[in-house]
């Protein structure tokens, strides 16, 4: 089901106007969990907006995706706790994104706006994999700082919602090896000065998610000098889409976010663009429960799989349009497995 979607839903969606009626739908299909404006104090999801170049483990950001798990099919406790939920919770639980237009977002042009997106057909595979039904899946969405206090207090299995994997993270839970590459990146309206992440944003007001790297480079640079002090980050968001609202009533100048959501952005509004190249190299787990390391192989080994079938036909349907038909920039390159246990 979810693998024949047919793109010609997808052509016309976008502007302004589609975007409207995409934030109505979300707020009418709300899922289970809060989109609060900023995390609690005190929680992870704070904590995780930090960020590190290097910890004091020895992880670095730019290695930290190879940190995990060797690929298993063996059920251990997390799998097994899945499997023996009965009746209609018989379900994978797992965090996403509703308002990330070819990510996970809520298509207004199929019958009850069921969620699609490169995202959520992974969320498919695995659960093809774990309970032998693709659409054996409880969808819960969580926005961006509230991403890993979900999966520690146990209201999600996982979480697959476009999260990097970074070494602050990696202290609150355990991620998969990595299914997508990217890089942060800036989108401005096309008649902007902003030229890229540079000093044409001195002065800007720039948007960026509660709780995302981001937020977290954006804020390093500037206390080290490598952003124009005069850059303001006060605007932050609990969604991504928020801040191409807030870019789209002036209330901004700029948005900083992954350059493959912010090329789905520019998809939705023709007024605005990409501006610059993308400045650091970023990759996407899937998020688990620290400890759920029988999970984690679990995904690792449904991973293998779907790059080799799978990954590339999503990309087609989802991304080709917004990023481009060759996907080398995009997929991670084969993984490495470096932790232990």
């Amino acid at each position: 089901m979810y693998g024949s979607r047919a793109r010609a839903l997808l052509r016309g969606w976008g502007g302004v106007a589609a975007m409207a009626v995409l934030c109505v739908l979300a707020l009418a299909f709300a899922l289970l969990l809060p989109c609060t404006q900023a995390p609690q104090p005190g929680r992870a999801g704070q904590r995780a907006a930090a960020g590190s170049q290097a910890a004091g483990d020895g992880c670095r950001d730019a290695d930290a995706h190879r940190r995990t798990l060797a690929p298993s099919g063996a059920d251990g406790p997390a799998i097994e706790a899945i499997k023996a939920r009965t009746g209609a919770k018989r379900k994978l639980v797992v965090g996403v994104d509703q308002n990330s237009y070819r990510w996970g977002y809520r298509n207004p042009n199929t019958k009850g706006a069921e969620l699609e997106g490169f995202d959520i057909d992974l969320v498919h595979r695995i659960a093809q994999d774990i309970l032998g039904d693709p659409d054996a899946v409880q969808f819960k969405a969580i926005p961006t700082s509230r991403r890993i206090p979900a999966i520690e207090d146990g209201r999600v299995d996982m979480v697959v919602r476009t999260m990097t994997i970074t070494c602050d993270r990696l202290r609150h839970v355990a991620f998969s090896a990595p299914y997508f590459r990217t890089g942060q990146q800036v989108l401005a309206p096309k008649s902007s000065p902003v030229t890229g992440y540079d000093g044409s944003l001195a002065g800007k007001r720039v948007c960026t998610a509660a709780g995302s790297t981001a937020y977290a480079k954006l804020a390093a640079d500037r206390k080290a000098g490598r952003l124009p002090a005069s850059t303001d980050l006060s605007t932050t968001v609990p969604n991504q889409l928020d801040c191409l609202v807030r870019l789209q009533l002036g209330e901004v100048d700029a948005v900083v976010t992954d350059g493959a959501l912010a090329a789905s952005q520019a998809a939705q509004d023709p007024a605005v663009e990409l501006k610059g190249e993308a400045f650091t190299t970023e990759y996407y787990g899937v998020a688990m429960k620290k400890g759920a390391t029988d999970l984690v192989r679990r995904v690792n080994r449904v991973l293998v799989d779907y790059r080799a079938n799978g990954w590339q036909e999503s990309y087609d349907t989802w991304l080709s349009a917004t990023l481009g038909k060759d996907p080398a920039a995009s997929k991670p390159a084969a993984p490495q497995y470096l932790h232990a246990s």
